[in-house]
């Protein structure tokens, strides 16, 4: 029998057997509801009292009443404070303190954002700029009888404010980093949970002795091979549907604007995820082999759940305080933190891709080093179900 159908049996028998488990579904829609909870806390719990600051300088000031009496009709609230110059008012938006600055004669409004206006706010400046045109048209007519109807709807029609950006018009920052940290936790509880569910396999191979009675027609490193491959097809096959479901739910409450970085997010996450399954599964196969009981599965596997857990909180405190930093960029390169480093700076900014190829380039690299240690480690323990086998044991060339 060739290997890759060896390999794609072993894969099929342990997808089988973990999809039609109850803890699969159950495990896959408690995650779904949890990030969907925590999506609708987003749109609701952390937006309440929420305000949008807004500037005004010089004729803009006139509006100020209007503005926030319109935007509250759609729902929004809306502060408004004077900003007497326009160099300070680019400078607070530029550093968050003003979510926009409004100037400009109040028929022809000028909007400076940081990286974009959102349409319910364009849409009542929008208001406010065609009432003052309307008005002007009716106030310069010397004869109503000879009103053009027409002619001043087409004029109100197409007024509208003028938007200037900071930065090129993209995501929110607080959007993008919420989006960042999800990944980041998602590929982490997914990393964690499917790669204690090798070591606990392949445990469970080797002391009922099933190991034994494979090995004699299924060489060892296409039995590993085998189950990392269906174990990881399951964690994916999870992954996708816990994050579409999340997606949707984040687009309807409309706590994602747009879908684009969200799905380019999710794409490189699963990308990432398969590196660090891989990388990370031979790592809990193979400490696996040491121990022939369940009850000492956690003590073997700490310290790889320990370089996990290090990943994931590195993860949330160098992204949220400065994703394009030094340290940020150096951590993300180190193929251990790399599949949650990774993509979590893709979801939240632009990484440029020299970084993102050596970063995929010493992840494979590190895969392709740690098949041979491993599966080494795997052949020379697997076969040992009464013992507890040394790392020297099963590091040697020749059990």
């Amino acid at each position: 029998m060739s290997t890759g159908r060896t390999v794609s049996l072993v894969a099929r028998r342990e997808l089988a057997a973990r999809l039609r488990t109850r803890t699969f579904v159950f495990g896959t829609v408690l995650s779904a509801l949890v990030l969907a909870g925590f999506v609708l806390t987003q749109s609701t719990v952390f937006d309440t009292g929420h305000h949008d600051t807004i500037g005004l300088n010089g004729q803009a000031i006139a509006v100020a009443e209007s503005l926030a009496d319109e935007a509250r009709q759609v729902g929004r609230n809306v502060r408004t404070v004077g900003v007497p110059d326009l160099s300070d008012g680019r400078a607070q938006v530029a550093d968050g303190r003003l979510d926009a600055l409004v100037s400009g004669a109040p028929a022809a409004l000028t909007v400076l954002v940081e990286n974009g206006l959102d349409d319910e706010l364009r849409g009542v400046l929008n208001g406010l700029v065609r009432q003052q045109v309307l008005r002007g048209q009716l106030a310069a007519l010397e004869d109503p009888t000879n009103l053009d109807v027409d002619g001043v709807l087409s004029t109100v029609a197409e007024a509208h404010v003028t938007v200037r950006a900071l930065t090129s018009p993209g995501p929110a920052h607080s959007e993008r980093l919420a989006l960042a940290l999800v990944v980041v936790a998602l590929l982490y509880l997914a990393l964690l949970m499917y790669g204690s569910l090798v070591a606990q396999g392949v445990v469970a191979e080797k002391s009922s002795g099933v190991a034994e009675f494979l090995l004699p027609v299924v060489p060892p490193g296409q039995m590993l091979g085998g189950k990392i491959a269906g174990l990881g097809l399951v964690g994916l096959i999870q992954l996708v549907a816990v994050g579409a479901a999340g997606l949707v739910v984040a687009l309807t409450t409309k706590v994602l604007v747009s879908p684009g970085p969200a799905v380019a997010a999710m794409a490189w996450g699963l990308v990432w995820y398969v590196l660090g399954f891989l990388l990370y599964a031979m790592v809990f196969a193979a400490v696996g082999t040491l121990v022939s009981r369940q009850e000492d599965v956690q003590s073997v596997l700490m310290p790889v759940t320990v370089v996990l857990l290090v990943a994931f909180v590195l993860g949330f405190a160098v992204l949220s305080r400065n994703s394009s930093g030094a340290l940020t960029t150096v951590l993300s390169l180190v193929p251990p933190l790399s599949p949650l480093l990774m993509p979590g700076r893709l979801a939240l900014s632009g990484v440029p891709w020299w970084q993102l190829a050596l970063a995929l380039a010493l992840t494979v690299a590190v895969i392709a080093l740690l098949a041979r240690t491993c599966g080494r480690m795997y052949r020379n323990s697997l076969l040992r179900p009464d013992s507890r086998v040394t790392l020297w044991t099963a590091l040697r060339r020749t059990p």
